[in-house]
């Protein structure tokens, strides 16, 4: 058998070869696949190689032409960076500009409504360190004197503390060595105000009995003979009592919108301070009914209305006349309030009449 393999090896082959044809033909008949079987095989074998090929040749591909590109996408973008900032700085500066006109044409429009005579001043140098004074562009040759006021439309910034011939320092209402008197707009409570070298000041020797409401604006009283009367300092934020006086805190509005322009007042005129609200509106009242008779319990009409401790406080004034003590006079005998008046005179015609004499009231008599 061997023999004959090797005497006749290539019809062995070739009918080996027509076997397997004959074989695959049958098995793609049985299976009704229009495909041949060995190209199946072939495209399955070489699939995988071709797949790795293309990746690499694809990869290669990709990776030059986006370096390429994506070289000038970086230039292209550096670009468009430098032209957003340049835009960016643009935009801040023309803000910058508006918000200076803004601020300059409110301080024309409060200069010319203002009755003061005003100077307008740059801020030229501003720090935020403690104790350290502005520096604005006005001095003694536009008139500018140590002692100024230097204010906003808002309210008040400090006073000029040194002046040059060009420039002019100011201390700040913030500084702690400032100080100038103030007055409550709804209650017209009196104080000091003092810097605390921060954003906040107080202001002191206000009593723990007086009445000042969270929220409350103070004014300039113009006690210290800066700051005229009625200009704004800034509201308080916190009201409490204290040990001695009350703690009041005090938020400047002369500070709040920055510190760019400001007004020197060259020659201050006082204002008034005006109600936070109107108190008593007009109301229509009749005319007081007519007394029945002048004795001491039917209190005089001033003409303004009066309370009850007001009546009280004149009924016992005409006890101590009728028994001839006179107020402000400490020469003379204290009143005895406890006894009525002697007739139903009025107090000026009452004479005085000795306490044993007097009679007994039937209820109690109020004291002031």
């Amino acid at each position: 058998m061997e023999f004959l393999l090797n005497r006749y090896r290539n019809l062995s082959v070739l009918l080996v070869a027509i076997l397997a044809q004959l074989a695959l033909l049958a098995y793609q008949v049985k299976s009704n696949q229009e495909v041949r079987l060995i190209r199946v095989w072939a495209v399955g074998a070489v699939t995988p190689l071709a797949r790795v090929i293309e990746a690499g040749r694809s990869g290669a591909s990709h990776l030059f032409r986006d370096y390429f590109v994506l070289l000038g996408v970086r230039e292209d973008n550096q670009r468009l960076k430098t032209e957003l900032n340049r835009v960016e700085m643009e935009n801040q500066y023309y803000r910058a500009e508006l918000a200076t006109a803004e601020n300059a044409r409110a301080l024309s429009i409060f200069q010319a409504s203002s009755q003061s005579k005003t100077v307008a001043a740059h801020v030229v140098a501003n720090t935020t360190d403690t104790g350290a004074n502005p520096v604005i562009d006005r001095g003694s040759s536009s008139g500018v004197q140590k002692g100024l006021a230097v204010i906003t439309p808002e309210g008040i910034v400090g006073k000029i503390i040194s002046v040059f011939p060009n420039a002019s320092y100011v201390l700040l209402i913030t500084d702690p060595t400032f100080a100038a008197g103030v007055v409550s707009q709804k209650h017209h409570v009196h104080g000091t105000l003092k810097g605390q070298g921060h954003s906040t000041v107080t202001v002191e020797y206000v009593q723990n009995e007086e009445s000042v409401d969270p929220g409350e604006w103070f004014l300039a009283s113009g006690d210290d003979g800066i700051f005229p009367r009625g200009t704004p300092v800034g509201q308080a934020t916190i009201v409490r009592p204290g040990r001695n006086y009350k703690e009041i805190y005090v938020t400047p509005s002369g500070l709040q919108n920055g510190l760019e322009d400001v007004l020197i007042v060259i020659d201050g005129v006082h204002g008034i301070i005006p109600d936070a609200a109107p108190q008593d509106q007009p109301v229509h009242l009749l005319a007081p009914p007519a007394a029945e008779d002048s004795g001491a319990d039917a209190p005089a009409q001033s003409g303004a209305r009066q309370t009850d401790l007001d009546r009280a406080a004149q009924h016992n004034r005409a006890i101590g006349e009728s028994q001839g003590h006179k107020y402000g006079d400490k020469s003379t005998p204290a009143p005895n309030f406890n006894l009525a008046l002697p007739s139903l005179a009025s107090p000026s015609q009452a004479g005085p009449i000795a306490p044993e004499d007097a009679p007994r009231p039937e209820g109690p008599i109020p004291h002031p």
